[in-house]
């Protein structure tokens, strides 16, 4: 069953994107059909990685590669591809502090000017873990799916926490949600 919920900052996004400009879209997750028919209104690349399928993205002894070796290879796109947009959804409650910093590293070469992101995070560490798959209905709406089975490595970080380890975005508006929640507009930095 799928739940659609407003959204504060998504409006944000899309502000300044002409109706005619060509977009680079780096959408981290398993893709749903609304994200796709919202998309297609757009001169776009709908660029999918679902990095949740690959979790746990964590170092243990014995690996052949590191978490950024990892990461690297996961988001192999070709060398001229820089995004505009990109859709983080609740990624970075899955990710270790190594995690987060391997994405933003790979993916700070890959921004284009100005670049903008959407995530989700927790206000408070403790609260009530809620596992969802997310799409995107219009500029303005999200539609969530309960994700089952729940994922592995779930471990929120406090905003404060993100802020420092997202190193090429700075978190330009966040918005208090339901349920300890926090939704986040990010802008990258330079």
């Amino acid at each position: 069953m799928s739940e659609q919920q407003s959204s504060q900052l998504l409006p944000g996004l899309f502000e300044g994107i002409a109706e005619e400009q060509r977009i680079n879209v780096l959408h981290l997750g398993p893709v749903m059909p609304e994200t796709v028919e919202f998309f297609s209104e757009f001169r776009c690349k709908l660029y999918i990685n679902d990095l949740f399928a690959e979790l746990p993205l964590v170092f243990q002894p014995g690996d052949e590669q590191t978490v950024a070796q990892r990461v690297d290879q996961l988001l192999d796109f070709p060398d001229a591809v820089r995004f505009d947009l990109c859709l983080f959804w609740d990624l970075f409650n899955y990710l270790d502090e190594d995690g987060v910093r391997a994405l933003m590293d790979s993916l700070r070469a890959r921004l284009a000017p100005g670049a903008r992101a959407h995530a989700f995070g927790v206000h408070n560490t403790r609260a009530a873990r809620r596992d969802g798959r997310y799409g995107v209905v219009s500029a303005a709406e999200i539609c969530v799916r309960p994700r089952t089975p729940a994922l592995p490595c779930y471990s929120p970080h406090p905003q404060a926490r993100l802020k420092e380890w997202l190193d090429g975005f700075e978190i330009k508006r966040s918005v208090l949600l339901a349920e300890s929640r926090l939704e986040f507009l990010l802008q990258a930095r330079g």
